[in-house]
């Protein structure tokens, strides 16, 4: 992430509104993403995303940058989100999964390499889109964000080792989503190719 993150966070503090639409400009749109992920709902995610901006405008000054700001917004976002969830009492039916054994989602993993990079990216992210809340934001960070277990478990407020086995059972979940849309895909594009 952007490291004049600071020097913006000091404006705002310093009552410069202009400079906190810098910071928006920089998070919104991953913002919006995460909210999507958790929420299934775009006008929802709109709301959650201005509200997310809201309460990070209001309370920037108690930002100790003992962690990275991005860090931060994604903490400032999944509650947020968490707290429309609650509102809604929505619940959403977790995908029922087989059991994968971890060598299992390295096969998947692999026949994933086999999809051109960005076929990769958009056939993950919609298989994302399909899950439960929380892995969906999870496995968002982890895939596409590329964070470190240690960066998520400061962002949703879990210790790494929670973060480990849930990004884990997730994995599995997205596994069986990607073996259904994705399989047909691979298998046609080898008889396409002939190999």
């Amino acid at each position: 992430m952007t490291t004049n993150d600071q020097y913006y966070i000091s404006l705002v503090i310093d009552g410069d509104t202009n400079a906190f639409s810098v910071l928006v400009d920089r998070y919104k749109d991953l913002v919006y993403t995460l909210a999507l992920r958790m929420l299934k709902n775009r006008e929802e995610a709109e709301e959650v995303s201005q509200d997310t901006f809201i309460k990070i405008y209001k309370s920037i000054n108690k930002f100790k940058g003992d962690s990275k700001f991005s860090t931060w917004v994604y903490k400032v976002t999944y509650n947020t989100c968490l707290d429309r969830l609650k509102k809604n009492r929505k619940h959403f039916n977790d995908i029922p999964i087989n059991e994968f054994t971890e060598h299992q989602v390295k096969t998947i993993d692999n026949a994933l390499d086999s999809l051109e990079q960005e076929e990769y990216s958009k056939a993950i992210q919609e298989c994302i889109a399909l899950l439960p809340s929380e892995d969906a934001f999870l496995l968002t960070l982890y895939y596409f964000e590329e964070l470190s277990l240690e960066e998520i478990s400061k962002a949703v407020g879990l210790k790494a080792n929670n973060v480990k086995v849930k990004i884990f059972r997730g994995r599995k979940k997205l596994a069986t989503i990607l073996r259904e849309h994705l399989e047909p895909e691979i298998i046609e594009s080898y008889e396409r190719t002939g190999r």
